[in-house]
């Protein structure tokens, strides 16, 4: 199986498509190595790294149940658990496992998208992200990512625009 045939990938496709964004379907990128970090995509791709819309998954508790936080965020700078507990009202926030992430996306870690998942998923994406005119967001695979705008991203995810780092000078090193 190519990575292009890989049903995360298919589904991350065909959502696409059904959005009326076949442009970004057909220009899902399918990379020689993994590039589970925003620093390696950046790399394969020849971008900056702040173009990277780096896919992380969180458990918000809210009351004692944990429920899954995607985050999009520029993969020039750290999310911020705090503010993200307080932009959702959450009474805290931590990173998810692997089992966590999987079971409610559908993907593994390093390639998890922003859309193609079994279940809505609450999505907060970096306001960041808007100061590059493409930005690059995991299409379900390790290997492949798929070309966005800041604007689309936060229409296909039906997400909340918001500033996710504790300052937007958060570079990571």
């Amino acid at each position: 199986m190519t990575t292009h045939d890989h049903p995360a990938v298919r589904t991350i496709a065909a959502e696409l498509r059904a959005r009326g964004m076949a442009a970004a379907a057909d220009g899902i990128r399918v990379l020689d190595d993994d590039v589970r970090t925003a620093a390696a995509a950046a790399a394969a791709l020849g971008v900056a790294v702040g173009a990277i819309a780096n896919s992380l998954v969180f458990a918000a508790e809210r009351g004692g149940k944990r429920e899954p936080l995607l985050v999009l965020t520029s993969g020039a700078h750290r999310a911020d658990p705090a503010k993200l507990a307080a932009l959702t009202g959450a009474d805290a926030v931590g990173r998810a496992e692997p089992a966590f992430v999987r079971a409610h996306t559908g993907h593994a870690i390093g390639g998890v998208g922003p859309i193609g998942h079994p279940a809505p998923v609450e999505t907060l994406v970096d306001t960041a992200l808007a100061a590059h005119p493409v930005v690059w967001a995991a299409a379900g695979h390790p290997k492949s990512l798929f070309p966005t705008t800041y604007a689309d991203l936060v229409t296909l995810t039906g997400g909340t625009a918001a500033e996710v780092a504790a300052g937007e000078d958060d570079p990571i090193p």
